[in-house]
């Protein structure tokens, strides 16, 4: 008969090759098995989910910091198509490289666009550890597996960089998007300063949901603090001086204004979203996901769908609805095409 603590060490080795075996087994039925037989790595929505939601908590951690240091960074990347500053601080950029390494690092095999380019901030260090929150195990169920040559990860490490440096803290969110053969079906939009997460999963689950009712007639239209003027006087011309215009900072929280999040303070309440210009997609992604998820719609100006394969341009604008026949409202809407800038 062996030693007691020979039985005990050799009882921990085999505790550990089980473990060690029983991980192996976990990662090739997930990742490996259609690469060993040749074909496409596969990856669980589920998986990119809990990690889509880790990913924008990292980087809104790291936004949340750099404000409160006090040394913001900011500088000007360029101009916008208008000839605005576009704007980039120390939050961006550490934000993008906590974002885009645990990415990176856990999903080689992932495309991930940022909108942000600078890598001098990205962690090899930095993964994740593959859990599934229990929250989305039971409302999602069986795992979701999508060939990972079809997905395109949307990052926006910092969306509102204007007001960011401003101080309006509550239009800034960091945003995740996972695109499946350029349709939006997993959005992830938080905010840093109030620690509120918003996610959702198209024919999954989602913690947000629509409002329980919207107004048709006149509705209360979110648009950009930067190009308000022009869908300002329309809006009025459509639907009459009694509709209420709200000018507000980011993309992300345009779009939980259409919705109920929940919040002890919600966002502005509006009925539609409208965007006429130039945007980008990873500014628009995440919330376009939330909307499907939820049954509403984000559409170009003209009606079509946006694609979110790998150009990041969206050049035809958008309106985004939930609770309101999209369509039927765009009819009503026809002149709205003129407002957009001619690219």
């Amino acid at each position: 008969m062996a030693p007691m603590g020979v039985s005990v060490a050799r009882g921990r080795v085999l505790f550990l090759v089980v473990l060690a075996t029983s991980v192996v087994y976990y990662l090739y039925c997930t990742f490996g098995r259609s690469a060993a037989s040749g074909g496409a790595v596969s990856v669980d929505l589920r998986q990119l989910l809990s990690l889509s939601i880790k990913a924008a908590e990292e980087g809104g951690r790291a936004v949340f910091e750099v404000k409160e240091s006090g040394f913001l960074g900011q500088r000007s990347k360029g101009k916008s198509k208008e000839g605005a500053d576009e704007m980039v601080t120390e939050g961006d950029l550490l934000s993008h490289g906590k974002m885009t390494s645990l990415f990176s690092n856990t999903f080689p095999h992932i495309k991930v666009i940022s909108e942000e380019h600078d890598d001098s901030k990205v962690d090899k260090s930095l993964v994740w550890n593959y859990e599934i929150p229990r929250l989305i195990q039971e409302s999602i169920g069986d795992a979701r597996m999508v060939p990972t040559e079809s997905v395109t990860i949307w990052i926006d490490p910092l969306d509102a960089t204007q007001e960011y440096t401003e101080n309006l803290r509550h239009f800034v969110t960091t945003m995740v998007c996972v695109a499946v053969d350029g349709k939006p079906v997993i959005g992830v939009i938080h905010k840093p300063f109030s620690k509120y997460t918003a996610w959702a999963m198209v024919d999954g689950a989602s913690n947000i949901h629509p409002r329980k009712s919207y107004n048709e007639k006149t509705p209360t239209v979110i648009v950009s603090r930067s190009h308000s003027g022009a869908v300002m006087s329309y809006s009025k011309g459509v639907f009459g001086n009694d509709t209420t215009i709200i000018a507000a900072g980011g993309a992300g929280y345009k779009v939980l204004s259409l919705l109920d999040t929940g919040e002890d303070k919600q966002p502005d309440l509006a009925d539609l979203y409208i965007h006429v210009t130039f945007i980008k997609k990873w500014d628009i992604c995440a919330g376009d996901a939330i909307l499907t998820a939820l049954g509403g719609q984000m559409t170009t100006i003209k009606g079509d769908a946006i694609n979110y394969s790998d150009s990041p341009s969206n050049n035809d604008g958008l309106v985004a609805t939930i609770g309101i026949d999209h369509h039927a409202l765009l009819k009503q809407l026809p002149n709205l095409k003129s407002l957009a800038p001619k690219m």
